[in-house]
């Protein structure tokens, strides 16, 4: 039987409620594995589980009780090892990396923001900021729409200035942030978004990276932002991060 791991604890805390359940359907029980000082949140894995809402909501309830008195690294939905041998030679293989994570990462929560134009707030600013547009714009409103070339050249125009403040305004986003985290992890590019980042807060700080949030909205009515959070540090398990300048934490990311 394959075993689905959730997260991974401090060993000396490992214990959960005997009726915790996971995964599946019918909801497989779920146990600690113990190893080297750590313990692993596991359950059976059941047979082509795929990422409904019932298993999702699952997967965040059992971190959700792991991680209520210390901190949890947390598995990715779907992290399904052979056997239980083969997590605790896991736990075993990579001790001192997962011990300094917890303790890199103990009462911290990951807030991930994702931003986005406002197009016809993101129009109206580049136009006001960029006088050829303008001049542009107006020269062929007079000649009654202008060429065929005209309009093709001021269409590339603004689809450039667009994507330039989608640059500037995706630093913008993360500068006006990062001051507030003690690490930083920006996840995978998409079309859909212009920035994608994932901010390590300290829990007694999240008022004041929320309210941050909240100041950015208001000085950029152009932008949508999304704030998903606080969730396990789940862009944080594994090295790779980058830290805000001046700041002294030394938590690591790998992104999302």
């Amino acid at each position: 039987m394959s075993t689905y791991v959730y997260g991974i604890i401090d060993g000396s805390r490992a214990s959960l409620s005997e009726d915790t359940v996971g995964v599946g359907d019918p909801q497989r029980p779920v146990r600690v594995l113990k190893e080297s000082g750590l313990a692993a949140v596991v359950s059976d894995a059941p047979e082509g589980l795929r990422p409904k809402r019932k298993d999702l909501l699952a997967h965040q309830n059992v971190l959700a009780e792991a991680g209520a008195d210390g901190c949890v690294l947390p598995m990715r939905f779907g992290s399904v090892a052979p056997d239980d041998e083969t997590v605790t030679a896991v736990l075993a293989e990579r001790a001192e990396h997962y011990k300094e994570r917890l303790r890199a990462l103990d009462g911290k929560v990951e807030y991930n923001v994702k931003a986005t134009h406002d197009e016809e707030a993101v129009l109206h600013r580049v136009m006001a900021e960029n006088p050829e547009l303008r001049s542009l714009t107006e020269a062929n409103r007079q000649a009654g729409g202008g060429s065929y070339e005209e309009k093709l050249r001021l269409g590339e125009m603004v689809v450039a200035a667009v994507k330039a403040r989608e640059v500037e305004d995706a630093a913008e986003v993360q500068q006006a942030l990062e001051a507030t985290a003690a690490a930083v992890s920006n996840g995978p590019e998409s079309s859909g978004w212009l920035a994608n980042v994932s901010f390590l807060v300290d829990r007694d700080d999240a008022e004041t990276f929320l309210a941050s949030v909240e100041q950015v909205r208001k000085s950029h009515p152009h932008l949508e932002l999304r704030v998903n959070g606080p969730l396990p540090p789940y862009s944080f398990v594994e090295p790779g991060s980058a830290e805000p300048a001046g700041s002294t934490a030394g938590a690591e990311s790998s992104g999302e």
